[in-house]
């Protein structure tokens, strides 16, 4: 397949959910820097620290207050956007919290993804749905190779299970409503499940870079609960790019409408411990970390996707290895720490990412 050029969203008009999160965020830039019409539903950051608050993007585009589980008011703001593309981020998305809050979490991500869709199938014109989901979506077995789209959905924990969850409810939509009688697409839907995404502008609580750069700039070592666990870590942009490609790709060709592990190559998976190795690395000033284990919940310890699905259909393979995508991460926290226009160093880097996608 042919290179995918991202000046295919210049004029449309893409609706996300969940744009004011960390992930939300870069996409928005990344939309707005395309010449998208981007109209965003989401609650504001909890924190006043935070990517789309330091970012001030509504000045950019069109940003909707709301929660996701309203669905009277979700479905007004679809309705009076007219979307061609619909992105759902939308979600509660800790491990941590969702033990703490587990009915929170199923609201939000269980209800949410049937309310989008419930939106999705009332309002006429739109073009393409794409459901983000997680690595987390996989029955964890603890195999030492990556998960396929075709292995069996579980979750231990109510994160993980509720994604699993909103993987159901979206096949279900896709085959009860937007499905012909003869199994040919109406409305292309896909749901992308993402490894672990790191970059720079998270502040989220119980993540591990935002863990090092709290750490690192209060000139403290920086704790790490399991430096043994194995997760595909991959910079924000590799999924973010997928994402828009697969929007993109399934209304020209809506047999490509399904679900997509985008993960990093198996050789950058890697170690929690080696990832933070990699930052202290980067970081420098006799930056540390130690091992202090806490009575905390129950984590997957080995976690892996095998992409392969994606790479051949689309012809894509990530740009970035794992120490250029710690090289980002902490070229980011650093110009932000010294006060510098963290817009200009986002811009660069995408520029560069863009000049740097990998497509066979």
């Amino acid at each position: 397949m042919e290179n995918f050029d991202l000046n295919f969203y210049k004029g449309k008009k893409v609706f996300i959910t969940g744009h004011t999160g960390f992930k939300g965020s870069w996409l928005s830039a990344l939309l707005l820097k395309c010449g998208a019409d981007v109209i965003g539903y989401s609650l504001e950051p909890e924190d006043e620290l935070s990517l789309w608050n330091l970012m001030n993007l509504k000045k950019e585009m069109k940003s909707i207050t709301g929660d996701i589980r309203d669905f009277d008011k979700l479905n007004e703001c679809v309705k009076s956007a007219k979307p061609d593309i619909i992105l759902h981020l939308a979600a509660q998305p800790i491990v941590k919290e969702s033990y703490k809050n587990p009915r929170y979490t199923y609201d939000t991500n269980v209800m949410g993804t049937v309310n989008i869709l419930e939106c999705v199938r009332l309002n006429n014109g739109i073009q393409s749905f794409l459901n983000v989901t997680t690595d987390k979506v996989y029955k964890n077995n603890e195999w030492i190779w990556g998960y396929r789209e075709n292995d069996i959905l579980g979750g231990f924990d109510p994160y993980s299970n509720s994604k699993s969850c909103s993987e159901l409810v979206t096949e279900s939509y896709k085959n009860s409503f937007f499905t012909d009688k003869d199994g040919r697409s109406i409305l292309p839907i896909s749901t992308a499940r993402a490894g672990n995404v790191i970059g720079g502008g998270d502040f989220a609580r119980d993540r591990i870079i935002p863990d090092c750069v709290r750490a690192v700039r209060k000139r403290e070592a920086i704790i790490v609960r399991n430096p043994y666990s194995i997760r595909p870590y991959q910079h924000v942009l590799e999924p973010l790019y997928v994402y828009l490609m697969i929007a993109a790709k399934q209304i020209e060709n809506p047999e490509l409408a399904s679900n997509y592990n985008v993960g990093p190559e198996e050789n950058d998976c890697c170690t929690t411990g080696e990832l933070v190795d990699l930052f202290v690395k980067k970081w420098g000033e006799n930056s540390k970390w130690i091992v202090q284990s806490t009575e905390g919940p129950h984590e997957a310890g080995y976690l892996k996707l095998d992409c392969s699905k994606v790479k051949n259909t689309f012809g894509w393979r990530p740009s970035w290895n794992i120490e250029e995508t710690v090289e980002k991460v902490v070229e980011w926290y650093r110009e932000w720490n010294e006060g510098k226009n963290i817009g200009i160093c986002m811009d660069r880097q995408i520029e560069y990412f863009l000049s740097n996608v990998n497509h066979e």
